[in-house]
C-alpha cells in the first residue's frame, strides 16, 4: 500500500510549515534590534498592510493562535450575562475548550442548525426569540465561521441575509476567519465584500493555516468594540514581547498576493483529492468541497488499513466521517498517493501511475 509521500499528510493544514515569503520577512526582522511589545516598525507595517487588504481603516491586534483570537474578540463584544449565537459545528463550540466562555467570564454559546455547517437567518431568529426574560442569557452576537468547519463557504448573498437579521435584532457579527483566505479563493470575492461590507464587526483573520508559523490577526472594523483590547491581550498572555516575529511574517504573506496564491493552491488540491476519491466504491462525499477540506465516509476496515499504512487524518471533526485537509504546499503526488492507497485499501486494483494522473486531470 502506498505510504505517505515524504512527510506530507492530509490530516490538517496546521501540519504545513511556513512559506518562503513569510520566512524571508521573519529573517529580515531578526537582522537587528527593534522596539518591544508591538511598537516596532514591522508591526506597524503589517497593520497597514491588513488595512490595505480590506480597503478600510480598522484596528488590528496580533495574537498567537485562533482560540485566543476568537475568545478575546467575543469577550470584547459580550458581557458575562450575554450569549453568542453560532452553528452547532462552529469551532468556538466544538474545539476551543470553553475558551470563549472563559475569557468572557461566562457568555453562553447558543447553538443553531443549518445545512452544510452554515448558520441560517431563520436559526438566528428562532434562538433570539426563544426567550427574552431576565433569567436567560441575553443574545449579543452572532458568530460565523468562514470557511466553515465542514469546508463550505458562506456566499455574499447568505452573508447579506444574516447581516440583515443580525442588525434587525441588534446583534453584533463576529467572523472566525481561520480559513478566510480559502473562502475568498473559492468565491473570487474581494476581502471587503465578505467582511465589513457584509456587516462583520470583528474578524479573526487566520494566517497560520495559510503559510505562517504562528499568529492570527484580530481585525476590528467596528473600532468602538476594540476599546481596551490591548489590555485583554496582555492579561490573556497574548502580548508578544518580541511582537515583530509574529507580525513581520504577515508582510511576506500579504505582499504580492502570496496569501491568495497559497489558498488557491490548497483549494485546488482539495478539488483534485475529491475528484480522485469520489469514483471509488465505498467512498461517499459528505459535504460540498468549496475550500481546502474534503469530508468522506469510508468503511472502518479501510480507515484501519490507511492508518496502518502511515496516513494520518481525523474522524471526529465536523459532523464525523474522514476529514482530509490540503494546505498551501500540498503536492499533487501526495494527493495521488492517498487516492491510490485508498483504492488499494478498498481492494481495488491500482492502475498504473499514468492512468491515475490522466483520470485526475480529465
Amino acid at each position: 500500500m502506498n505510504a505517505p509521500t515524504d512527510t506530507q499528510q492530509l490530516a490538517s493544514d496546521n501540519y504545513a510549515g511556513i512559506c518562503a515569503e513569510a520566512f524571508a520577512h521573519l529573517e529580515a526582522a531578526n537582522a537587528g534590534h527593534a522596539i518591544a511589545y508591538g511598537d516596532d516598525v514591522w508591526t506597524a507595517r503589517a497593520k497597514a498592510a491588513i488595512e490595505d487588504v480590506f480597503e478600510t481603516a480598522c484596528e488590528v491586534h496580533f495574537v498567537f493562535n485562533g482560540t485566543a483570537a476568537n475568545s478575546l474578540a467575543l469577550s470584547a463584544i459580550c458581557q458575562s450575562y450575554h450569549s453568542v449565537i453560532c452553528h452547532e459545528l462552529a469551532h468556538i463550540e466544538t474545539d476551543e475548550c470553553g475558551g470563549p466562555e472563559f475569557f468572557s467570564n461566562g457568555s453562553k454559546l447558543l447553538l443553531g442548525g443549518g445545512a452544510n455547517g452554515k448558520l441560517t437567518p431563520a436559526a438566528v431568529e428562532a434562538i433570539f426569540r426563544k426567550r427574552s426574560d431576565i433569567h436567560y442569557p441575553k443574545p449579543q452576537a452572532v458568530s460565523l465561521t468562514q470557511a466553515t468547519e465542514v469546508g463550505t463557504v458562506y456566499t455574499p448573498d447568505e452573508l447579506a441575509a444574516l447581516q440583515a437579521t443580525a442588525r434587525r435584532l441588534g446583534l453584533h457579527l463576529h467572523m472566525d476567519g481561520a480559513r478566510l483566505a480559502n473562502a475568498l479563493a473559492s468565491l473570487g470575492a474581494r476581502p471587503k465584500e465578505i467582511t465589513w461590507q457584509a456587516g462583520i464587526d470583528v474578524l479573526c483573520f487566520g494566517g497560520t493555516k495559510n503559510g505562517l508559523a504562528v499568529g492570527e490577526a484580530v481585525v476590528f472594523f467596528n473600532t468602538a468594540l476594540a476599546r481596551d483590547f490591548a489590555y485583554r491581550c496582555k492579561q490573556a498572555g497574548q502580548l508578544a514581547s518580541k511582537m515583530r516575529f509574529v507580525s513581520a511574517p504577515w508582510l511576506g504573506l500579504l505582499d504580492n498576493d502570496t496569501w491568495q496564491r497559497n489558498a488557491a493552491h490548497a483549494n485546488a488540491m482539495a478539488q483534485r483529492l475529491a475528484k480522485g476519491l469520489e469514483p471509488l466504491p465505498g467512498v461517499h462525499r459528505l459535504f460540498p468541497v468549496e475550500a481546502n477540506s474534503v469530508f468522506v465516509s469510508l468503511p472502518e476496515a479501510v480507515i484501519t488499513r490507511l492508518h496502518a499504512a502511515g496516513w494520518r487524518f481525523y474522524t471526529f471533526i465536523g459532523a464525523g466521517g474522514v476529514r482530509l485537509m490540503t494546505s498551501w504546499n500540498t503536492r499533487e503526488e501526495t494527493v495521488d498517493a492517498f487516492i491510490a492507497a485508498t483504492r488499494q485499501a478498498l481492494g481495488e486494483t491500482t492502475p498504473a501511475p499514468a492512468a491515475v494522473a490522466n483520470s485526475l486531470d480529465a
